[in-house]
């Protein structure tokens, strides 16, 4: 319950630097009170690494030791009353010089036209768009041990950027829980006479938090931008491609209550909230056409979901306007080739663009991707073809899986896809 409380705490602080109203001031002057220095200056490197993800980490610490440095002033007994705001203001008109050090956003600029509240609320709006390819790595033990040995604070803070930054669509609790059970294992096993055993013992310890953190970061990450609606159909776009002989009664729950899972349990300020809420129900949804028709394309295809996903909207969107029209049967006629053309060209090219990627190890992909672009292709020169190859690979890697990373693949559909999806 403790720590339930903390992570509110954290989520109120975040909140109220963003606006500079007594009540919200006295908020954060508790917090600083009950958390301490430290860790409240950990869970605002946290809050900020993962708020701006794209930042260095030189950026997002000189924001958090001017956030700091704020607080314990004008939190200190006898600190003048308008401190908060002063100084709140202050890092506002900070932000917007030519040569602030804190972490860059393309709406600055546009923030800084407006004063005082709304200039402040513009700057609390601004974030980063989260990571959707993680690229932390974790070093050797030894290579931990080496680092923490040198600057234990200096390594907490690097790791705690760094992991933030890279899995910040984590629901907080978990992410909070994560890296305090990280850092303590590494304090814990580099003064350790058997640094070795104890990183493994402690490893397997923390595996289900682990594995918890990283899953969660993934599905969230998906659910933020897709929304709600959209998720729920990308989830049954995957299980019908995964087990295309089931029926739709059958799989819609599932999909259904795995997206009431995602909405309540991503911003859930509790720890639990996904080991707890990962259960399926047995309640039934009623079946809408959309529903259904979603269903039936997905079995029927292996195009990946990122895929079916772009070109259902459209199709969906034109099905609900033909049913709401009065002579809906004339508008079905005059539609549905159209629209079977469409998808039949869409799925073609996306089944093209992502072929024998599924059924092969990445070496072999690209051998048979070799061959069927050389005889596309003929008259291409080596140089050029190991240029398509590598191009089409990387496309591949990044977007014919079924768990693809749905902002920057409809981005790199669109760009492949621009004379299908505009046909």
């Amino acid at each position: 319950m403790k720590r339930v409380l903390v992570l509110l705490l954290a989520l109120a602080f975040g909140h109220a630097l963003e606006r500079g109203r007594d009540y919200e001031k006295d908020k954060v002057c508790n917090e600083l009170a009950m958390l301490g220095k430290d860790d409240f200056r950990s869970l605002s490197l946290i809050l900020y690494s993962r708020k701006f993800p794209s930042s260095t980490f030189e950026q997002v610490n000189q924001l958090v030791k001017e956030v700091v440095s704020l607080t314990e002033e004008c939190c200190a007994e006898g600190a003048d009353p308008n401190c908060y705001d002063t100084r709140t203001s202050e890092l506002s008109v900070k932000s917007c010089e030519s040569d602030a050090p804190f972490p860059v956003h393309p709406g600055t600029p546009e923030c800084c036209t407006k004063e005082g509240l709304e200039r402040k609320l513009c700057m609390a709006a601004l974030s980063h768009q989260p990571q959707e390819f993680p690229t932390y790595v974790e070093p050797t033990n030894d290579e931990i041990c080496e680092a923490f040995r040198r600057d234990p604070k200096g390594f907490a803070d690097q790791f705690l950027y760094e992991y933030s930054s890279n899995y910040g669509q984590a629901p907080l609790p978990l992410l909070v829980a994560y890296t305090k059970n990280y850092l303590s294992m590494v304090g814990s096993c580099c003064t350790s006479a058997s640094p070795t055993v104890c990183f493994l013992k402690e490893r397997l310890q923390m595996k289900h938090l682990s594995l918890l953190t990283t899953m969660s970061n993934r599905v969230c990450s998906q659910y933020v931008a897709y929304g709600k609606e959209k998720s729920r159909l990308s989830h049954l776009i995957k299980l019908a491609q995964k087990v295309p002989t089931a029926n739709l009664e059958n799989v819609l729950p599932l999909a259904e209550d795995f997206t009431e899972i995602l909405s309540r349990c991503c911003e859930s300020t509790s720890e639990d909230c996904m080991a707890r809420e990962v259960k399926w129900s047995t309640s039934f949804s009623p079946l809408l056409p959309d529903t259904r028709y979603t269903f039936e394309l997905s079995r029927r295809t292996q195009v990946p979901e990122v895929f079916l996903s772009k070109v259902l909207e459209p199709t969906l969107k034109t099905l609900r306007e033909c049913c709401d029209t009065q002579d809906s049967v004339a508008c079905f006629s005059t539609q549905s080739p159209l629209l079977k053309s469409q998808l039949s060209s869409f799925i073609e090219k996306g089944q093209e663009m992502c072929a024998d990627y599924s059924e092969n190890t990445f070496t072999e992909y690209k051998k048979k991707l070799a061959e069927r672009l050389r005889i596309k292709t003929p008259n291409t020169s080596p140089a050029e073809l190991k240029d398509m190859v590598e191009k089409h690979s990387d496309f591949a890697s990044k977007c014919c899986s079924i768990n693809s990373p749905p902002l920057y693949c409809s981005s790199q559909i669109d760009a492949e896809m621009i004379d299908t999806l505009q046909s």
